[in-house]
């Protein structure tokens, strides 16, 4: 049980520091040993324009998901904090300037938007900041002091993120930042607390391993650099980019190589390129991207050429909405190029998730030689999450390619030999006696192009049958279920980042007395049949939530094992909300 379980939102415009100081409050409370999910929400506009808002979620023990409601909003601009006034529980806390430097008009201030039973909490921030620091531009390092002071959160972890994220800067800026997070302190501990949010203390918990914070995307970069990724080749794309800047970073020291390519097409031809080569070789894009790579990515399935491609997913269609969180780009992930060119896709469901997801998927690549897409989302991309890295070293398998037998003299090399797994040895360029023929067209054991109905149909089983074998993949959850055992009245299946809010309802719902489950589903092609029609003989009803609006999901069960479920599909541009899906749950299990 969850001891300590508070939400933080700060909320102001773009060039207020409203990310920043998200991210030092997430990464000082995990410092002091707490568990911790954080999410920012920022507009497309250059800065100067838009709303941005930053909520942390700390909790005692491990957590899935966002609430809904916080239990503390910063204001940094009224202008944007007023509408979100009304997330705040009751008997929370708001935090503002109690003396702005212009007259405001009728309902401008966030004073006049406090709801009964809140707490309001007006300080002087703007003051503060001048006095502490000669300027206004550090009130978010006075709002976080402010923060830290009615919490009586201990303020030497966030004294030592302030100067991390500022030393480059110089020590003249490391000090005022200090200064202003200790004039917010003194202000918040000598300021009398009336709400009943509260973190508890706590004693930093040994681990089996090393606990950091990372995004989504970061996650993915560690993955990809415990698994020894040897060339990666992107463009950039919102909200995928900052996987290749962190590469960009990352593979150099290690004597490997990036090429930022002049679009999406040229950067999955060179992936493919890189893959045939025998190299680790990636590519990460969003939908957009992933639209113009469909073509190169049937290429890389009939010449059967391990290549992987992470995708981050946001709204759409087209360019859509590059700042919003989405799940839409299932169909065009399992289903997108031409012909019968089924292909590997995994998405993972928290920031660990993506970690392992990255790794397992070079692994994937090359044990069956085909295009891997590892599905994101904007929300999981950009979700910080503290997560513990083994202390033994990458759980990843650095080579799995299928070794080459020794060929007899005067034999042919057949790089798409039909095996009775349906994986060729492969051969890379430079292997001795093993020059083959490879191209786009359909082809023989040989490589050499061939039409016949006979090999077409043998090439398409071969392709298709081996990917089967990636259900078993070792080390490797395919579908994991959570809740109630055996019979129950309400079960859920969720993928991605929803299957955090799906995992939260269904203990909220379990609390109400409800027997419900959830089955956690990480492969998506080749679908997994057994485990997910395993799941559903168990559920008297089975309710499919995902953030999309055609239920993309619950069509591809539905489509592949003829069973009903029930859709709760919604595109509100956010993670889907924990009470909209324990209202389903409600609801269904009243009517079985």
């Amino acid at each position: 049980m969850n001891a300590t379980d508070i939400q933080i939102a700060i909320c102001g415009s773009a060039g207020d520091g409203t990310i920043a100081a998200g991210d030092i409050l997430r990464n000082a409370v995990a410092a002091a040993g707490y568990r911790v999910i954080s999410f920012d929400v920022y507009p497309p506009e250059i800065r100067g324009f838009g709303k941005c808002i930053a909520r942390v979620r700390i909790t005692t023990e491990q957590s899935y998901s966002l609430k809904q409601q916080s239990d503390i909003l910063i204001s940094l601009d009224d202008s944007h904090a007023i509408p979100h006034a009304g997330e705040v529980r009751d008997f929370g806390g708001l935090i503002f300037e109690s003396q702005p430097l212009t007259p405001c008009g009728e309902g401008e201030h966030m004073s006049g938007h406090v709801l009964p039973g809140q707490i309001p909490y007006g300080f002087p921030i703007r003051e503060l900041a001048q006095k502490a620091t000669g300027g206004a531009r550090s009130r978010n390092l006075v709002v976080l002091g402010i923060l830290a002071g009615l919490l009586g959160l201990a303020p030497t972890s966030f004294q030592k993120i302030i100067e991390k994220k500022f030393g480059k800067q110089g020590p003249t800026v490391v000090g005022r930042n200090l200064a202003g997070f200790q004039a917010g302190y003194d202000a918040g501990v000598s300021t009398f607390k009336l709400d009943d949010a509260f973190v508890s203390p706590i004693d930093k918990p040994a681990s089996n391993g090393k606990v950091i914070m990372l995004s989504g995307n970061a996650a993915v970069v560690q993955g990809c650099m415990d698994a020894e990724l040897s060339t990666f080749f992107g463009y950039p794309i919102t909200p995928a980019t900052t996987i290749m800047e962190r590469l960009a970073t990352e593979l150099p020291k290690k004597g490997r190589r990036l090429l930022q390519t002049e679009d999406e097409i040229s950067a999955m031809a060179a992936t493919i390129g890189a893959g045939y080569a025998g190299s680790r070789s990636a590519t990460a894009t969003s939908g957009p991207g992933l639209a113009l790579m469909a073509e190169m990515l049937g290429l890389a399935t009939i010449t059967e050429t391990p290549c992987v491609v992470f995708v981050s997913q946001r709204g759409g269609p087209s360019t859509g909405m590059p700042t919003k969180t989405e799940q839409s780009d299932l169909n065009a992930a399992i289903y997108g190029s031409p012909g019968d060119s089924q292909r590997i896709v995994i998405a993972p469901t928290n920031v660990e998730g993506c970690y392992r997801c990255a790794g397992k998927a070079f692994e994937m690549a090359e044990r069956y030689q085909t295009p891997v897409i590892v599905l994101l989302d904007l929300y999981l991309s950009n979700r910080y999450e503290t997560v513990t890295l083994a202390a033994s070293g990458p759980p990843f398998v650095l080579n799995a390619n299928k070794p080459l037998r020794r060929l007899e003299q005067g034999e042919a090399y057949q790089r798409y030999a039909l095996t009775t797994d349906g994986v060729s040895p492969r051969a890379v360029p430079g292997d001795a006696n093993c020059m083959h023929v490879i191209t786009g067209l359909e082809h023989n054991e040989l490589g050499r192009p061939n039409d016949s109905e006979e090999m077409h149909g043998a090439m398409s089983r071969k392709r298709h049958d081996k990917l089967q074998a990636a259900l078993e993949h070792p080390d490797f959850a395919v579908t994991k279920r959570f809740g109630a055992s055996g019979k129950v009245k309400v079960g859920m299946m969720a993928w991605g980042s929803t299957f955090g809010e799906c995992l939260e309802a269904m203990f909220m719902a379990q609390e109400q007395g409800i027997s419900c489950a959830a089955l956690k589903v990480v492969m998506l092609s080749p679908f997994p049949v057994k485990a997910v029609s395993a799941f559903m003989d168990d559920c008297d009803v089975v309710l499919v939530p995902e953030v999309n609006y055609e239920g993309q999901f619950a069509h591809l069960v539905q489509g592949t094992l003829g069973r009903p479920v029930v859709r709760l599909a919604r595109v509100p541009c956010s993670p889907m909300p924990v009470e909209l899906i324990v209202n389903e749950i409600k609801r269904l299990a009243g009517a079985v």
